[in-house]
């Protein structure tokens, strides 16, 4: 299921040091960073956040780069090493908390925080198969997450910035993604999503993005 646990505390606030180093290098020369570290390791990814929704909704201002990967279970271990081998650690215990959580706290060069979701088999592995490529400003190319799958995200998520972010998606693409592959995951998800139903949400939403595209002027 898309989750991504987060530490709590300063591991996710940014210092004035930090702010400053971010304001020198961009998320976009972060993400392709990150990507390029991947992808010469030949390590199955794909970026879920503020680039993928630059592409397919509208900018969020964000904080960090956030990246799920899919890594077989007995090389694990080895992945978040080398992980922590080239980035810095967000908190002490990064590694151990890796493999407990299944996300890996780090930050870049330039102190942009990264989240890595260490993916299962299943949904994320069909979700990277769907990942498409992003050319950026710098020519570099990353892969980010489709649209069907950032909605889904999302929507297993479940807050109120996730909802306009689901609505923003459907509004720009106008509609035109396959809902009936959305339905089939939230139904799947919703038995474990305990705050809200993810499904509801994505019906609410859909009526709401089709009444915009549907009003006059």
């Amino acid at each position: 299921m898309p989750h991504r646990p987060r530490c709590s505390g300063p591991c996710d606030e940014p210092s004035a040091g930090g702010a400053a180093r971010r304001r020198s290098v961009g998320f976009p020369e972060a993400a392709a960073e990150v990507a390029g570290f991947l992808g010469s390791r030949g390590i199955p990814y794909a970026i879920i956040g503020g680039l993928a929704l630059q592409r397919w909704g509208e900018p969020r201002l964000t904080r960090d780069v956030d990246v799920v990967v899919l890594v077989d279970a007995e090389a694990l271990q080895a992945f978040v090493d080398d992980v922590l081998e080239r980035f810095a650690p967000r908190i002490p215990d990064a590694r151990a908390f890796a493999l407990r959580h299944r996300v890996l706290l780090v930050r870049t060069g330039e102190g942009v925080p990264v989240d890595i979701s260490l993916g299962i088999p299943g949904y994320e592995e069909e979700a990277l198969g769907r990942a498409q490529p992003l050319e950026l400003p710098s020519g570099a190319v990353i892969r980010i997450l489709g649209p069907e799958d950032l909605v889904i995200h999302k929507c297993v998520a479940g807050r109120p910035r996730d909802v306009e972010d689901v609505e923003a998606i459907l509004i720009r693409q106008r509609l035109r993604l396959d809902l009936d592959l959305i339905r089939r995951w939230l139904r799947a998800f919703g038995p474990v999503v305990e705050t809200h139903d993810p499904l509801t949400l994505f019906e609410e939403a859909l009526d709401r993005a089709r009444a915009a595209l549907e009003a006059p002027g």
